[in-house]
């Protein structure tokens, strides 16, 4: 009984790894592998899958290719790469520069995701920083909670608007704003869908400036680059945009009055801007950062 269960098996394999497409002519199946890290608060639900709404629209159009998407955290892409364990494609935000030295130069070009005049990460989507307030007066005096909610760095959006404030973790900073504890909120996308979710009558300026909310794409490997160039047009066009606003995300702007900082920035270099931003002095991080 073995032997039969042995070549049914064989065959199937076979199938998978050829199967055979128009006029008997084998199809070598591929397996592309895709990482999403979430550095910063996203607006609501999951880029993690809308990553895998992508590769299912890209699959249909290209025989034989399947995007394998996954999650991981900051800590666990890092540990990975540590031990030589890389994607063929990364989605990820500032305060991952661990892939930096494998990522391979793209045909696109976007400041943030440059290292030495190559592009290495183009930006999907992105965020935004907001002022918020429960009364359409934004001139009256009252304590400000910076929202910090991931490696993106509230306190250079809140220097370069001219806002003063206090550091508060995302979820107390959003309570304490409700609750009057503080009459402004500097925060995200993230605080326009709970503001929203929660009925909550109020009213928000768009900053500019600074913007640091961008989830960008990088080509770590060569294997697979037809299918992974692919799968990042498909994510960068008019398609997905119109699928981002159910993630909370716009499609990617670009401002020449917008500074951000370059997506493969180690932590220590992160560190420097937000202490630099935090004693109001912006000569530095003026240098620093690259405006898009």
């Amino acid at each position: 009984m073995l032997l039969p269960f042995l070549a049914i098996a064989a065959a199937a394999l076979l199938l998978f790894l050829y199967p055979w497409g128009r006029g008997d002519a084998p199809v070598k199946s591929r397996v592309v592998t895709v990482w999403n890290v979430d550095t910063f608060e996203g607006g609501k639900g999951s880029r993690a899958n809308l990553l895998r709404k992508v590769a299912r629209n890209v699959e249909k159009r290209r025989e034989g290719v399947y995007y394998l998407i996954s999650s991981y955290t900051a800590e666990g892409a890092a540990a990975a790469f540590s031990e030589g364990k890389y994607p063929d494609l990364l989605s990820f935000g500032v305060g991952l520069s661990d892939g930096a030295e494998v990522s391979l130069a793209l045909p696109y070009s976007f400041a943030g995701g440059e290292i030495s005049g190559e592009c290495r990460a183009v930006p999907w989507c992105m965020g935004g920083y907001f002022l918020f307030s429960l009364t359409e007066d934004f001139t009256q005096a009252g304590r400000c909670a910076i929202s910090v909610g991931g490696s993106n760095l509230g306190a250079l959006a809140a220097a370069y608007a001219g806002i003063g404030g206090e550091e508060v973790e995302s979820q107390a900073a959003y309570v304490g704003f409700l609750s009057g504890k503080y009459r402004y909120l500097l925060g995200t996308q993230r605080d326009v869908c709970r503001l929203t979710a929660r009925g909550a009558a109020f009213f928000s300026r768009p900053l500019g400036g600074y913007n640091d909310l961008f989830q960008y794409i990088s080509l770590l490997k060569e294997v697979h680059r037809d299918d992974a160039l692919a799968f990042i047009e498909e994510l960068l066009s008019p398609q997905t945009a119109e699928l981002l606003p159910a993630i909370g995300m716009e499609p990617v702007k670009e401002n020449a009055n917008t500074r951000t900082p370059c997506v493969f920035s180690d932590a220590e270099a992160l560190a420097r801007l937000k202490e630099l931003a935090s004693e109001g002095d912006l000569k530095i991080p003026d240098k620093f950062l690259k405006t898009v």
